[in-house]
């Protein structure tokens, strides 16, 4: 065999292993692209479907998030409402209770910058964003406490912005919303 046979017989070699790669490159691309379709198609990500406004200059005056309306709630359904703000440098309120084994929609805001609910140990992850309403799907299956940090930097003092979730059982959660009020964690 001669030089220029050996040199012909590595170029087809190199071009096969191009080819692999580039097919392999391919493959990666469009399984991706799938994969983000499937997760958007299921809202497993943001954006989310609708967009609901609020005015952060106000939000504590008149409208879903005074202060009245803020913690957690047992609607007629047997589903719970919780609605929250963050702020420099703190969570309103600091510690939300919720039940066990039932389904939870979270509804926040910010009312300065942008801020980040994250409760750990769980997969409940969200940001806060002046003047847009988030809302978060969760449920909880055991009960304890979960720290819920802002995960977003919003300047000097965000290292000690925690609040915390506090999951009760079912039963004595509907006992504490019997009155119809917010239920906390003042008195537990």
């Amino acid at each position: 065999m001669s030089v220029q046979e050996d040199g012909h017989h590595g170029a087809e070699i190199a071009a096969r292993t191009e080819r692999r790669w580039a097919t392999i490159s391919v493959i990666i691309i469009v399984g991706m692209a799938l994969l983000a379709a499937f997760a958007g198609i299921h809202r497993a990500t943001m954006p989310q479907p609708r967009v609901e406004t609020t005015d952060p200059s106000r939000i504590h005056l008149s409208g879903e998030f005074i202060e009245s309306n803020l913690g957690s709630v047992l609607e007629t359904n047997g589903a719970v409402t919780v609605r929250a703000i963050g702020q420099q440098y703190s969570f309103t309120p600091a510690c939300i209770v919720v039940p066990a084994e039932t389904p939870i929609t979270l509804r926040a805001t910010s009312a300065d910058v942008v801020h980040g609910i994250l409760i750990q140990g769980t997969n409940i992850n969200t940001m806060l964003v002046p003047g847009y309403v988030s809302e978060q799907l969760m449920r909880f299956e055991k009960t304890g406490d979960y720290l819920m940090p802002c995960q977003e930097f919003c300047s000097f003092g965000h290292e000690g912005m925690w609040g915390k979730v506090r999951v009760i059982d079912k039963t004595k959660f509907a006992e504490l919303a019997k009155s119809g009020g917010r239920v906390s964690c003042v008195g537990q």
